[in-house]
């Protein structure tokens, strides 16, 4: 089979296509046929800047061809999505049984790499914010796959949304169609009034930024691959709190598999939507990366396997 790697770090140039033997499942594992595989910005980063080359992991979305054993749930032939920890760059991909989940009928590959993760990941930053109807909710990264969904799920909160990014006039009508009240750069002198909740994911100087829009008794949720300082000083005099979490971290998977339900139901019903940048084919995936690394994109990367 196919599989993209890396032997050094560096940028989009240093990863290559190479042939390998297709995996064989082990216990818990399914040999997934790949269609679509959803390019994170931590997994680009990780190829620049990683200490090390690792395997790339994503969002992958396929047919399952092969059970591990003590596989339980699942049956060949089955169309699943799931997070693929280690060599997700590939037309066969290994994912453990307990982060794999069945695609609907009504859905293909590519939505749902789009769809799933990034959902989750935004479902869980608005139940971390505990938005309520008619505060104001500042998101950044806004026009990327989790800001898309964070969007969406902050408006269906009753909230009123300022989506904050990197090329305002670029992504300016972008965010809007999505439901964004207002838009801010991230180099703009003002983020306008305070507000009552702030997602953030980008870290950095704009995190610390992110920290200073928040008004009194407002709330901080951040949850980027991009370190950040926050100052416990600017959190003192607004009575604002901050909070964080990592995809990895504990949480039950009951609930996972809630917001997941939810996400399909929300997305057959029409209102939550996905959007993708571009389908580019695996073996192209220095491109994809470009695109990230660039911040042009609009949504999701997706690498496509024919």
């Amino acid at each position: 089979m196919r599989r993209v790697q890396y032997v050094i770090n560096g940028g989009p140039e240093v990863l290559f296509v190479e042939d390998v033997p297709t995996p064989v499942p082990g216990p818990g594992q399914l040999l997934v046929r790949c269609e679509a595989v959803g390019v994170t910005w931590p997994a680009v980063r990780r190829v620049r800047e990683g200490p090390e080359p690792i395997p790339l992991g994503g969002e992958v979305a396929g047919v399952v061809e092969a059970l591990g054993p003590g596989v339980r749930g699942f049956r060949l032939g089955d169309r699943v999505t799931g997070l693929c920890f280690e060599h997700a760059y590939a037309e066969h991909a290994l994912l453990a049984d307990h982060v794999v989940s069945r695609v609907p009928e009504h859905a293909d590959a590519v939505t749902a790499v789009a769809l799933v993760r990034s959902g989750l990941v935004a479902r869980r930053a608005c139940a971390a914010g505990l938005i309520g109807r008619g505060e104001s909710v500042l998101i950044t990264a806004a026009a990327g796959a989790v800001g898309t969904m964070a969007i969406q799920l902050a408006r269906a909160h009753g909230a009123r949304v300022v989506a904050a990014v990197g090329d305002k006039q670029d992504k300016h009508g972008f965010v809007r169609t999505l439901g964004a009240d207002a838009v801010v750069g991230y180099d703009d002198p003002s983020w306008g009034e305070p507000v009552d909740v702030v997602l953030e994911c980008v870290g950095g100087e704009v995190l610390d930024k992110a920290v200073r829009a928040l008004g009194r008794g407002g709330r901080l949720v951040t949850f980027g691959a991009q370190p950040g300082a926050i100052c416990s000083g600017e959190l003192m005099t607004r009575g604002a709190s901050a909070t964080g979490f990592r995809m990895g971290s504990p949480a039950t998977p009951s609930l996972h598999a809630c917001w997941r339900d939810e996400l399909w139901d929300w997305h057959r019903e029409g209102w939550l939507r996905t959007r993708v940048h571009a389908e580019i084919p695996l073996a192209q995936a220095a491109r994809a990366h470009e695109v990230i690394e660039s911040r042009a994109n609009l949504g999701k990367v997706v690498l496509v396997v024919d």
